[in-house]
């Protein structure tokens, strides 16, 4: 199944979402238009607040704060990429330049500053206090993310179990939110609510992980990305962690050699370590895993075309190729 497919079922809210956030992105800062509009408009999947959306819909919610909420997920995870695309000096992002290439770094930082105070200024208009804590929480654990991963780059003594704690406080926590918020705007028992949030946080996780993996089997074309760019920020994501578990010794020295150098430079023999070591298996694997544990805490959910969405999604998180 397609995402198109997947959102079919709230195109109409996914429409409002995107008023909204049209409406919000407004500033008589001419560049902070210009930057803001340019990552909005990129495409990308606008997977967190279609998850919000679906969660809300999924606990029979009727009214409209969803779509406000679905925006401000959106902006801080915009927010994110622009500061992401900054730390890591990338280039390219969903297939064209990033805003950083463009504008510049000055511009990117700012203008991502902005995003979150907007984004701050919007969910304290909800006036709802236990909103504002899931997404302060949030935004902090996200930051905390960030600084792990610079952290773990070129330490290629990264362990599966560093690793994935910063996926889970980096990518996995707004996806959580999201799900989340939309357990608390559909007036869930708090054992639901729960449930709703567990799921974000194992989709979110194999969203990453498959990213991870996307990023040494991909297309570029596909993907958006060039291929190789975690190895070249000497990142050391799951399946280079498990070249240096599992492969041999002369694969794990290469592996390391090439998160500790950064570069491209060994990309052609560190792929080589991967696909003889089925490094990728065993983090695709791993996705699937995270996959079935965020269908297995929806379990209880009442059936309906939203929850079968949200089913739905799990096995796109895992079977993409973008």
């Amino acid at each position: 199944m397609t995402l198109e497919q997947l959102y079919t079922l709230i195109g109409p809210d996914m429409k409002a979402v995107d008023m909204v956030i049209r409406d919000r992105l407004h500033s008589d800062v001419v560049l902070v238009r210009q930057v803001a509009e340019y990552i909005i408009n990129g495409g990308g999947k606008r997977m967190r607040p279609a998850l919000l959306l679906l969660t809300a819909g999924a606990l029979g919610y009727q009214g409209t704060r969803h779509y406000e909420m679905a925006a401000v997920v959106e902006f801080i995870h915009t927010a994110t990429l622009l500061h992401d695309d900054v730390v890591d000096e990338s280039a390219l992002r969903r297939g064209r330049d990033t805003a950083n290439a463009m504008f510049g770094n000055a511009a990117s930082v700012l203008v991502g500053d902005f995003l979150h105070s907007r984004a701050f200024q919007m969910m304290v208009a909800v006036d709802d206090m236990r909103v504002m804590r899931v997404l302060s929480d949030a935004t902090n654990i996200i930051a905390e993310g960030e600084v792990l991963q610079l952290m773990n780059c070129h330490d290629a003594d990264v362990d599966e179990v560093r690793y994935m704690q910063v996926i889970h406080y980096k990518t996995a926590k707004l996806f959580e939110a999201a799900a989340q918020l939309g357990g608390i705007l559909g007036g869930a028992a708090p054992e639901l609510e729960q449930a709703m949030a567990h799921y974000g946080m194992h989709l979110g996780t194999a969203f990453q992980l498959v990213d991870d993996v996307l990023d040494y089997s991909g297309e570029e074309a596909t993907t958006g990305k060039h291929l190789g760019d975690d190895l070249a920020e000497g990142k050391p994501t799951l399946p280079l962690i498990h070249v240096m578990q599992c492969g041999t010794s002369e694969q794990a020295a290469c592996v390391r050699k090439a998160i500790e150098d950064g570069g491209r430079d060994d990309f052609p023999a560190v792929l080589a370590a991967i696909r003889a070591s089925n490094a990728l298996d065993y983090a695709r694997a791993r996705a699937v895993e995270e996959a079935a544990l965020a269908r297995a805490a929806i379990a209880r959910l009442g059936d309906s075309n939203y929850k079968e969405a949200l089913l739905q999604l799990t096995f796109f998180a895992v079977e993409r190729n973008h």
